[in-house]
């Protein structure tokens, strides 16, 4: 009876030890998560003060200046749409979907039209496809747009957003026009901690792209991130140029996908809109960059832009900072756009 008591106390404390392991285990875990947790909602966070100026205006007091869904009430929003640069063509159409779902759905009051507006934006704006750097071991991304928009900012937040996620990053300075632009971003290449292929100032971008891509291959990289020129004198010459780019990259590297992304400033509003069409008939763009949504209270113009264009937007940056930039999400962009402040 005493050995058998004595094994079954044994038994009780190896069983009391393996239930501690497991919790510290999953307790090492969570500690592995969590980061990850707190920094998306930390930037969700960072997206909803961001947008703050675009609820602050006209938009952020609809819903709380109406009792019911009225006549009344759809005029101020719809208005208020408008001025946050959503756009006619887009705004009807959003107003359209919403008189039909409040109808349908029998509801009432504003909070409920806003929670059925938050769920239409959101379907407008999400992606019909996904990122190829998200789903490929491989990807090339060039990214394009005007001098001033962030553009190499967003090169050096996107290297350093990757690079977290476990891909070996490499940049290539291919804008050789701009003056100091293969400085700017050596300066962000460093802040990341990737490497960067450049050559002089008004060097051949394609040059810059072919050796960016033997140290690619040579190094056995997962993605490489390829600056383009800001301003050239027209479309045929930006056409030429990225057509050149291109070329050299499916020689040399043919079975890898390439994402050409445009950074919009949506400080810019309609503007935005201009740019996007303006490089959608020369620059075989997949995809847009969302920059300086925290200084704007044109917010609406990322609606706007994947609405009228259908070019999925990629990525959104809300500030300065090295981690300020991260992938758009849909639901997210939508609940910040119209939050109960």
């Amino acid at each position: 009876m005493a050995l058998f008591g004595k094994k079954k106390k044994d038994d009780e404390i190896k069983k009391s030890t393996a239930e501690l392991i497991m919790e510290e285990s999953r307790r090492a875990v969570s500690k592995e998560e969590k980061p990850e947790e707190e920094q998306k909602k930390g930037f969700f966070a960072k997206l909803s003060r961001g947008l703050s100026k675009t609820r602050g205006g006209f938009l952020g007091s609809v819903f709380g200046s109406h009792e019911k869904i009225d006549e009344d009430f759809y005029e101020e929003l719809e208005e208020a749409l408008i001025i946050s640069d959503m756009g006619m063509q887009t705004t009807e159409d959003v107003m359209d979907m919403l008189r039909t779902k409040v109808k349908s759905e029998k509801l009432h009051t504003p909070d409920e039209a806003r929670t059925a507006l938050i769920g239409i934006l959101a379907e407008k704006m999400r992606p019909d496809t996904e990122f190829t750097a998200d789903k490929e071991d491989r990807c090339i991304i060039l990214i394009v747009g005007v001098n001033g928009v962030g553009k190499t900012t967003s090169i050096g937040k996107l290297a350093a957003y990757y690079k977290l996620t476990g891909k070996t990053v490499m940049m290539a300075a291919a804008d050789t026009f701009r003056a100091a632009a293969a400085e700017q971003l050596t300066e962000w290449s460093k802040r990341a901690g990737v490497p960067i292929v450049k050559h002089g100032e008004g060097a051949d971008p394609a040059a810059v792209v072919f050796d960016a891509i033997s140290s690619y291959k040579a190094k056995d990289f997962n993605m490489l991130i390829c600056d383009t020129a800001g301003r050239l004198h027209n479309k045929k010459n930006l056409m030429d140029e990225l057509s050149k780019i291109r070329r050299v990259i499916e020689r040399e590297l043919p079975d890898t996908p390439v994402e050409t992304l445009l950074v919009l400033d949506a400080t810019t509003g309609q503007n935005a809109i201009a740019q996007a069409k303006a490089f959608s008939d020369s620059a075989m763009l997949t995809g847009l960059i969302i920059t300086k949504l925290d200084g704007t209270a044109k917010g609406g113009v990322a609606v706007a832009v994947k609405d009228e264009l259908s070019l999925p937007i990629r990525f959104v940056g809300v500030g300065e900072g090295i981690d300020d930039m991260r992938p758009f999400d849909a639901d997210d962009f939508s609940a910040a756009l119209l939050a109960d402040d």
